[in-house]
Order: C-alpha cells, then sequence, then structure tokens
C-alpha cells in the first residue's frame, strides 16, 4: 500500500470525468444564461479566497444579489434553479474516464476508506456512476462554509473519515484548489495529468503522485 494511507478522496469535476464532456452538452444551455453564469463565476472566485463562513449559501447568495442588483433571495433561488438544480441533468449521460469504478473497488477491497470531496454538491452529479455505493464519506466543500483551496473542507474530510490527514490521499486535477489545498493540510495527494503534462509526462511537482490514467493510478497505490 502507497505509505501506508488508510484513506483515498477524491474531486469529482475534472477528476472523476472529463471536463470537455461537460462543457459539449452545456454549451447552449450556459449561452442561455450566460449573464448568469459571468456574474456567478466572478462570486465563486471571491468565495474560492474566503475564510470559513457560518452560512455559505446565504453569503453566496448575497454575493451575487449584488452583482446582479437583485435581492438576496431572487438571487438564492436563481442559483438553485440555474445552478445546482438546472446542471443536474447534463451529468445524466457523462461517462467517467476509464477504470474509474474498477479501480475505486479495487482500493475498497484492499481495506481503504473512499471519500468525495467537491466544490459542488455530489448529489448534483446523481449516483455518481455508482461510487456514492463505495464511499464512506460524499460532501461539498460548500457544507463546510469554504470552498477550497482552503483548509477547512479538507479538515471535515478528515474529521468524518476518522483518518490522520496524513494517512488520506487526495486526489485531483488541479493544482492550486486540489493539491495544495490538501498538502497544506497535511494529506497526501494524487494529481491527474492533463494536456501537455500528460502529453509528454511531465509530473506535477507539488504532487506525491502523478498519473495519467486511473489504471496507473491503482497500481500505484496498491502495489
Amino acid at each position: 500500500m502507497y505509505n501506508d494511507i488508510k484513506a483515498i478522496a477524491f474531486d469529482i469535476d475534472g477528476t472523476l470525468y472529463p471536463s470537455w464532456r461537460l462543457y459539449t452538452r452545456i454549451a447552449g444551455y450556459f449561452l442561455h444564461h450566460i449573464q448568469f453564469f459571468l456574474k456567478y463565476n466572478k462570486v465563486r472566485h471571491v468565495l474560492h479566497h474566503t475564510a470559513p463562513l457560518p452560512d455559505f449559501f446565504e453569503y453566496q447568495a448575497r454575493l451575487l444579489a449584488e452583482e446582479m442588483h437583485v435581492t438576496t433571495e431572487f438571487a438564492k433561488d436563481q442559483i438553485n434553479e440555474i445552478c445546482y438544480e438546472g446542471l443536474k441533468p447534463y451529468f445524466y449521460e457523462i461517462k467517467p474516464y476509464s477504470n474509474v469504478y474498477q479501480s475505486i473497488c479495487a482500493f475498497k477491497a484492499a481495506g481503504l476508506k473512499i471519500g468525495i470531496l467537491s466544490d459542488f454538491p455530489p448529489e448534483q452529479k446523481g449516483r455518481l456512476w455508482g461510487l456514492r455505493s463505495l464511499c464512506d464519506v460524499c460532501i461539498g466543500s460548500e457544507e463546510s462554509g469554504a470552498l477550497k483551496p482552503s483548509i477547512y473542507p479538507f479538515a471535515i474530510l478528515a474529521e468524518k473519515l476518522g483518518v490522520k490527514p496524513e494517512q488520506i490521499l487526495y486526489v485531483g486535477n488541479s493544482i492550486k484548489y486540489d493539491v495544495l489545498g490538501a498538502k497544506n493540510y497535511g494529506m497526501k495527494t494524487a494529481y491527474l495529468l492533463k494536456g501537455l503534462r500528460k502529453l509528454f509526462g511531465f509530473k506535477c511537482p507539488e504532487a506525491d503522485i502523478s498519473f495519467k490514467n486511473y489504471r496507473q493510478l491503482k497500481n500505484i497505490v496498491l502495489k
């Protein structure tokens, strides 16, 4: 087992499935709601650098209300209808990366606890391609009051898993949010290579593991 880890946790978007598979499906939907998404993305950028909040969803709605010049309640409804609920149907036909399910089954069979930590509600993705039933912990960082790379959601993840941070391997596709966020809390990290890094096999120096596909990750972790 890789460095005696006891749990392995995953980001969702861009980590369990290729982001382009979502983008190609929501292009029309995005353009239809382009003003909302431009303002919402601006708000999320701010929230990625905000300290833990007692009511994340209320503060998010307040920020968006200021951007849209509407009431907080209207902004909250828009976030739920357009983003959280509105995007749900687009995940039904998205296929995950090859060998994701098989690899996580192998991790589970080897005795590792399985976790999910995403910046968006995991329930937005339905059954997570059959992975939800394998998870010991499945949470959105919003529930913790802060988005990655804040160490706070990683602390909540470790607490719910009941595992010390140094015994957790966190898997993600973002160096800034996933790798550095988890590393700053003391977790080990695995980075899914993409683009030129994947093409030429350039490892991510900030991560403990760099991998091109889930078969390779399974072999590294379980060797």
